[in-house]
């Protein structure tokens, strides 16, 4: 397990200082920016924090496997920086990953949680396992194809190609080892006996046609943690906040506005 003092988390913190912390986390092959549509919607009402995973965007990359333990305490390590005691939690995928490991392994960091397009255990492994193997051989260009077609509907692939241009040159300017270590910890990963630890209020939010983490998947978090609630969110693939903007960040605005006290937000 890589030392978390040795790992420099890229990240952006904005918004009003005094307003309460709103973390957002990307998925596998992705950076912070995948988060843009709803920073500019939230920033005035949240202090936000947007960060690259190790292995990915402008963060360092230490050589893999990791596992999702190595990301969670990254975030602590990062929030400890920061003197961020406590804050809201926004994860997609792998990102969600990151969040239910949090939630449950340091409850008194989280105030609220949404866990978007992800899974609590997500096999079968040997395909993980072919897939770092693929990118650590033939590069990111590998795999980039099967990833947007995963990502989006195939409306959004044929009406917004400036979307899908700019999705898949995320994709390829993320580290190969970063990928590929993120690919084994998500290979390893179980999380499915700590979701009832989770005391967070919880939203959970799915991809009606989402392949790689339906919304079944999404029941099986809902089930497990106390109280969550769940929204499936129609035309969305993998990249729901992406695909969707407004719909997301619309549900995301309404589990969050106790946040921001009596008046909420208008």
């Amino acid at each position: 397990m890589t030392d978390n003092d040795t790992v420099s988390l890229n990240h952006v913190l904005e918004g009003p200082e005094g307003a309460p912390v709103l973390v957002f986390s990307n998925s596998l092959g992705t950076s912070l920016r995948m988060w843009d549509e709803q920073a500019a919607a939230l920033v005035e009402h949240f202090r936000l924090l947007r960060y690259d995973h190790r292995g990915h965007g402008r963060s360092s990359v230490p050589p893999g496997p990791y596992k999702i333990d190595d990301l969670g305490r990254d975030l602590l390590a990062l929030l400890d920086h920061l003197e961020i005691e406590r804050a809201a939690f926004c994860g997609l995928s792998l990102g969600g990953m990151v969040g239910m490991w949090l939630a449950s392994h340091a409850p008194e960091r989280v105030s609220h949680l949404v866990l978007c397009c992800t899974s609590a255990r997500l096999g079968p492994p040997e395909n993980w396992t072919l897939r770092a193997k693929t990118v650590r051989e033939e590069g990111l260009g590998a795999v980039a194809e099967a990833s947007m077609e995963r990502w989006f509907t195939p409306m959004l692939r044929e009406s917004r190609p400036g979307v899908l241009r700019w999705a898949e040159r995320m994709l390829l300017d993320t580290p190969v080892e970063g990928y590929a270590g993120c690919c084994e910890a998500m290979r390893d990963m179980d999380l499915t006996g700590s979701l009832g630890d989770i005391q967070a209020p919880t939203l959970v939010v799915a991809g009606a046609d989402d392949p790689v983490t339906p919304p079944d998947h999404a029941k099986l978090i809902v089930g497990s943690i106390p109280g969550a609630r769940l929204t499936v969110v129609g035309n969305a693939a993998h990249l729901a906040n992406v695909e969707q903007p407004e719909k997301v960040t619309r549900e995301m605005l309404e589990h969050l506005v106790p946040m921001t006290g009596s008046g909420g937000i208008r």
